[in-house]
């Protein structure tokens, strides 16, 4: 940490405006993002990758975390790593294997900053899993679906998945997205949990959207539909197989049906994405003297 007392004798941080001239850096493969030497502030969008969906009347994955953050301090000169979480992939018909998506992370040193994976949608016995937003449970799992929030963040990152139906009727829970829940199954398929806008790319876009829960082949019942934001819908019986999650939205693949003439795997998550933009602004203690000089030089931000 760079120690000074030229800020007015305050001990901390060495203060310099940032004059982030909003300049947007998009990466949808892992890179690195180079502060520029006046900028020292910047707003991230963090969306992970969505989870994978279950088979054999499965859950939908859950939407990949998603946090968009302004004011992220960053030593202005320096690079930051960025990861960007891949989506979780599909496992086989009747296997729980299906993997969760991967964390996306911006690796500022002095403010790291993460979101968590979307939780794997359920298969037979095992509940969706927990992430981002957490995975729908399939059909024999009648209890809540995977927790969402997985970093435990406030505001929170996501929500949890929703709950399977077995019988009369069979249907898997959808996926958790970023700002609702996942549906419980019913007539059809839970319905993914809708994802959240963000316009840090100066469009509105949303991001982070779970994944529909399957129908079955028992009522030849339709799938759950996808939540906005790139969440995939679930299998339809006959001849619909579960659809991925949407590339670079985070989104939570749709789960799959117990049909053995179809192609008996969940969908695969969608990446996520990181998005920088530098920011103009300030932080810490500032004498009057250069509060004055920095907006004589019309550098003080407003």
């Amino acid at each position: 940490m760079n120690r000074q007392s030229a800020n007015g004798g305050v001990i901390g941080i060495n203060n310099v405006i940032s004059q982030g001239d909003g300049t947007v850096t998009t990466f949808t493969a892992n890179g690195n993002y180079t502060a520029p030497a006046t900028v020292s502030q910047v707003r991230v969008l963090l969306v992970a990758g969505g989870g994978s969906g279950g088979s054999t009347i499965g859950g939908g994955g859950g939407g990949g975390g998603f946090r968009d953050i302004s004011g992220i301090r960053i030593q202005a000169g320096t690079t930051a790593p960025v990861t960007v979480g891949g989506g979780g992939t599909s496992a086989a018909y009747a296997s729980s294997n299906n993997t969760a998506g991967v964390d996306s992370v911006f690796n500022s040193a002095w403010n790291p900053t993460t979101s968590s994976g979307g939780g794997r949608g359920g298969t037979l016995g095992p509940a969706g899993g927990a992430g981002g937003s957490g995975g729908g449970n399939a059909y024999n799992v009648t209890s809540a679906g995977g927790s969402g929030n997985a970093g435990g963040y406030s505001p929170p990152e996501g929500n949890d998945g929703g709950s399977g139906q077995n019988g009369p009727i069979y249907g898997g829970g959808g996926g958790g997205g970023a700002s609702a829940a996942g549906g419980t199954a019913g007539p059809v398929g839970g319905v993914g949990g809708a994802g959240s806008p963000s316009t840090i790319s100066g469009s509105n876009v949303t991001y982070a959207g779970g994944g529909g829960g399957s129908g079955s082949i028992n009522n030849s019942q339709a799938g759950g539909a996808g939540g906005a934001g790139g969440g995939g819908a679930g299998a339809q019986h006959p001849g619909t197989r579960a659809v991925n999650g949407t590339a670079n939205r985070g989104g939570g693949a749709g789960g799959d049906t117990n049909d053995a003439g179809q192609a008996n795997e969940g969908g695969d998550g969608g990446s996520g994405i990181v998005i920088v933009k530098d920011e103009a602004g300030c932080s810490g203690v500032y004498r009057m003297q250069d509060v004055y000089n920095y907006e004589i030089q019309g550098i003080w931000p407003t």
